[in-house]
């Protein structure tokens, strides 16, 4: 045993876990599980504390402890407490089957940024259920990638919730749609009496990204000895936001050539790239009108205000077609003014229960809730070259043929040619001439970002009872609407900036000059409303019908009726702005039947079979069986396993045809397209118009979709060889077959575009860019390529989930506890059964076009260990995930290191493995308690203790070089907390 601690001690040194290492060690060779089933004497329900029977999600029935054939991962307050969690966003994200598609707050680059959703498994956020109390909440009105919907978790109380109960198998036999990946139960409190809080605040080791956090809870009401208990409940929460540029290189920076990778910052080489110093270009126009009518243009190039005004130095670009810029590094600029690590972000909820014992054999309950969050989220300047909005005509968009400044201005901004008040446009250099000019320019002194409210209302009432104390019935009705609103800054206005342009208002050379209301002209603030709403009424009945050997056999049969519609308006609904158009309406009801049949055949095997009937108002209907067992041969041991057929029903968004969906893809030309645009140019750095760059796509639902299907199987064991120590490990295999996504062909649909050939039938090419001005005659970008919603292959899951809990007495007063949450991803493949190669995942960023582009860590896992003494509590929670090979499937067939997105080695694409992988990455938080007396807790906590970087990941498209999906800690930093907790 010494020889294995000595290597623990020698594996964790290097990582960011020594405190957790140290705790761990002190209690000897103890590991632990955070999985349930849990030993009935530990069970963390409130049922337990209660002393009654309980219900385990994904069941209808009550039960003496937590222990069913299906794995649930539970929870607890406390678990959560101890690791320094304080919302339920963070709380679910935290469980390492949450896997690629898994959205954070801080991916503010997202088409649902401001939401928060778990993706287990990595199937996506739409396959993953997320239920309150056991009952639907109505989704976010945004959908993540345009298409998927979720529950928001930052609309969710957290200082109400009792615990949290994970089920990682699918469960649509009992829940219905939605649940392939598993299913989210957030357990609410049931009763409380007395009054609780909480206060802490707390601040980076940068000094930025304070959070203030406070909540309070007040009941009244014994329910046990009066029959009624009633508790209110509010908390509130701010974070401030956290600059990208203040935790240094190489994250406020797209330059990595220092580095040996690529410089993609075009700000500094090309004369082109949309500078917040104003480029022009002698150029000619078709429509004297219309500065959209750009003709030719030739000579070089000329910065506006010349050079006195670049504080960064300037560059030059030799030739014909060259001449002299400020040089930018955008990375740096945007991330101090524009982009941010962390958003802004301020939350607070109101929530209450009245809970009645109506008599002797009926219980009714009524909840109700309210949660505001409000998240502000900058983004770069905006271009005046921009592609026209998705759906709009080409004459639209100022990027092709490209949009000029005319050689007269007037009042009107019409007919200047002739009008009396006619004067050379002061922004071009070339009017005396009678030329227009070409303008490249993003507009720095119009701040983008936007104000992103949501709010959520929700109402739950149900009453239960036994008839005859042979029947178990229930009946529970829940309401629930979601407001959504975007506050729109910095969005241009078409209209608004041709007359800007057209009467000379704004000022390019000196953009500092320029007036409020000639800003607001060209980008007015908007707001756009949004909403969903949920009503859902379900009742059951149970029975227990005879007595078999194990038990007696019980028998449910439910049914439910759902009512639900969305009105995910367009920020752009006349196409007048140029901003995304994504859009989602709909609205449907919902029919199921459901049983459940649980029998005990022996003292040591339990058998559970269910089913549930949906049929959905669109027209189509699913049935969903799910059969598990568990058997026990001796006390210290339980093998399980469970079988299910589940479904996902198309959003509305996917198959709705007033929906719509724009969307867009980091991509880079293949090496034949660059070699045409010059390959490696003088410098050493390839030409800016060949590299990585937006591609946009585009489609409206389809009514003609089918709903996913899936099988999913688990098989494991629970062990407890003694007592306080058990641990499991789960198998788990799902197959997603009838796939919805968006373009299945898009690769080849690019790839035939840049080879000159055919695209794919239901593909076309919606708009390409301007001419690269260096090869003018060279095939141009495309730009926009409009792809349909189908049914389209298939995808398997397969892995491995650990886990164990121990509990050690040590002294009188000394206690150790460990938990261990783990899992192994064997296998994410995609099947697009068009003829293609099977797309693998695992371990690689693919699927990089899901949601974050964060990839598929083959091993996700926490270790919370807790020493336990007197009144003191430390706790250490270390967290892991593993390496990541930087390429993706879904964007092209090459996985060696010679294709990995970042690499450069002096080849066009380089053939070393400088940038093949993206490090594990390893760090822990340590939170420290002081029990005053009953009445009072203080506590202490620091995150990421050992100031661990988050590994660079240049590939990324929602972080500056960084994941924020998996490696938020590594970016934030060091942090710090105190509070105090008290209870009456």
């Amino acid at each position: 045993m010494q020889s294995m601690q000595a290597r623990a001690v020698a594996r964790l040194r290097s990582t960011a876990a020594p405190v957790a290492l140290l705790i761990a060690l002190s209690a000897g060779p103890a590991f632990a599980q955070t999985t349930a089933p849990l030993p009935p004497e530990s069970a963390p329900t409130q049922a337990s504390e209660e002393g009654k029977d309980i219900v385990v999600t994904g069941s209808i029935f009550r039960r003496t402890n937590t222990e069913t054939p299906s794995p649930v991962t539970v929870l607890t307050t406390e678990t959560l407490s101890r690791a320094g969690i304080t919302n339920i966003n963070d709380a679910v994200r935290s469980i390492s089957a949450d896997g690629a598609g898994s959205i954070s707050t801080g991916f503010t680059n997202g088409f649902s940024a401001g939401g928060a959703a778990v993706s287990l498994r990595g199937l996506g956020v739409s396959s993953t259920l997320v239920l309150i109390d056991g009952l639907r909440s109505t989704n976010f009105p945004l959908n993540d990638d345009g298409h998927n919907a979720y529950v928001d978790l930052n609309s969710i109380p957290f200082s109400a919730v009792e615990r949290i109960e994970v089920l990682k198998d699918g469960a649509s036999s009992s829940y219905g749609a939605d649940a392939i990946g598993g299913v989210v139960n957030i357990i609410m409190k049931k009763h409380f009496t007395g009054v609780s809080g909480t206060v802490e605040g707390g601040v980076t080791e940068k000094g930025d990204g304070a959070r203030y956090r406070a909540n309070l809870t007040a009941g009244y009401g014994d329910y046990d000895a009066k029959g009624w208990n009633f508790y209110v409940n509010g908390e509130y929460q701010k974070d401030q936001p956290i600059g990208a540029t203040t935790r240094g290189f190489p994250y406020n920076t797209n330059d990595l050539s220092s580095i040996g990778g690529l410089d993609n910052n075009s700000g500094d080489s090309s004369l082109q790239f949309q500078s917040t110093n104003a480029v022009v270009r002698r150029a000619t126009q078709t429509d004297p009108n219309n500065p959209f009518a750009g003709g030719a243009a030739s000579g070089t190039y000329t910065l506006l205000g010349g050079t006195a005004q670049c504080t960064r130095g300037t560059f030059t670009v030799a030739g014909a077609a060259g001449g002299t810029g400020c040089a930018h590094d955008y990375g740096q600029e945007y991330g101090t003014r524009y982009n941010d690590i962390q958003p802004s972000q301020e939350r607070y909820n109101f929530s209450g229960r009245l809970s009645v014992r109506l008599s002797d054999a009926i219980e009714g309950y009524a909840t109700g809730s309210y949660s505001h969050s409000q998240v502000t989220i900058g983004r770069a300047p905006n271009g005046i070259r921009q592609t026209q909005p998705y759906g709009a005509s080409p004459t639209q968009s100022s990027s092709n043929p490209g949009i000029v400044l005319p050689a007269f201005v007037c009042a009107a901004g019409t007919n200047c040619l002739t009008a009396a008040d006619r004067r050379f446009n002061p922004n071009n250099p070339y009017a005396a001439e009678g030329n227009a000019a070409r303008i490249y320019y993003a507009f720095g002194d119009i701040p983008v970002y936007s104000i992103r409210n949501n709010e959520v209302i929700r109402g739950a009432v149900g009453f239960n009872g036994d008839i005859a104390g042979d029947y178990h019935w229930k009946v529970d009705a829940v309401g629930a609407r979601d407001n959504f609103s975007i506050e729109n800054h910095g969005v241009l206005d078409i209209a608004g900036l041709k007359n800007a342009i057209n009467t000379g208002a704004y000022n390019f050379v000196n953009p500092s000059l320029n007036t409020e209301a000639v800003r607001n002209t060209i980008a007015p603030v908007y707001t756009t409303p949004s909403h969903t709403s949920l009503i859902s009424v379900d009742a059951s009945i149970a029975k227990d019908l005879f007595a078999l050997p194990g038990g007696n056999l019980q028998v449910a049969v439910g049914g439910q009726f759902r009512h639900e519609t969305e009105v995910n308006n367009s920020n752009n609904p006349g196409l007048t702005k140029y901003a995304n158009t994504s859009a989602a309406f709909g609205t449907h009801d919902v029919f199921a039947g459901y049983f459940e049949v649980n029998a005990p055949i022996l003292d040591t095997l339990e058998v559970n079979a269910s089913g549930r009937y949906d049929h959905y108002s669109e027209g189509f209907s699913h049935f969903s069986p799910k059969i598990g067992a568990k058997w026990t041969p001796i006390k210290q041991l339980a093998i399980r396993g469970t079988y299910s057929n589940g479904f996902r029903a198309p959003t509305f968004a996917e198959n709705n045809p007033a929906s719509s969906y724009a969307g867009f893809v980091t991509v880079t030309p293949p090496a034949s397209f660059q070699l045409a645009h010059g390959g490696l140019i003088t410098g050493g750095n390839t030409n800016p118009y060949a590299q990585a760059y937006s591609l946009g796509s585009g489609s409206t639902g389809n009514p003609n979709l089918k709903p996913e299907k899936s099988r999913s199987f688990t098989a494991g064991i629970v062990a407890e060889p003694v007592r306080n120590v058990s641990f499991t490990v789960d198998y788990y295999n799902i197959k997603k077959t009838d796939v919805i996504v968006t373009g299945p062909d898009a690769l080849t649909a690019r790839a035939n575009y840049f080879a000159g050939t055919a695209l794919p039938a239901g593909y076309t090419v919606s708009a390409v860019d301007s001419p690269d001005p260096l090869f003018p005659n060279a095939l141009p970008r495309v730009l926009i390529i409009n792809v349909p919603f189908v049914n389209a292959g298939s995808i398997k899951s397969s892995g491995l989930d650990f886990g164990a809990n121990v509990t050690v007495p040590i002294a009188d007063g000394v206690k150790f506890t460990s938990r261990l949450d783990m899992t192994y991803v064997i296998q994410y493949d995609l099947d697009p059964a068009t003829g293609g190669k099977i797309q693998k995942y695992a371990g690689t960023l693919g699927p990089y076009e899901l949601s974050s582009g964060a990839g598929t860590p083959r091993v996700r896992g926490n270790w919370q260990n807790t020493l336990d003494f007197g009144r003191f509590a430390l706790t250490a929670t270390t967290y892991y995930v593993s390496r990541i090979k930087e390429v993706a499937a879904d964007e092209g067939d090459d996985l060696s290191c010679a294709n990995a997105k970042g690499e450069n080695t002096g080849n066009l694409y380089g053939t070393g493995n400088n940038f093949c992988y993206i490090k594990r990455f390893v760090y822990a938080d340590v939170n420290a308690a002081f029990k005053v007396n009953d009445s009072f807790t203080f506590n202490v906590y620091v995150g990421n203790i050992t100031g661990e970087k988050a590994p660079l990941a240049p590939a990324s498209y929602s972080g500056a070089n960084y994941l924020p999906t998996w490696h938020m800690a590594g970016i934030v930093g060091r942090s710090f907390r105190a509070g105090a907790n008290f209870k009456f």
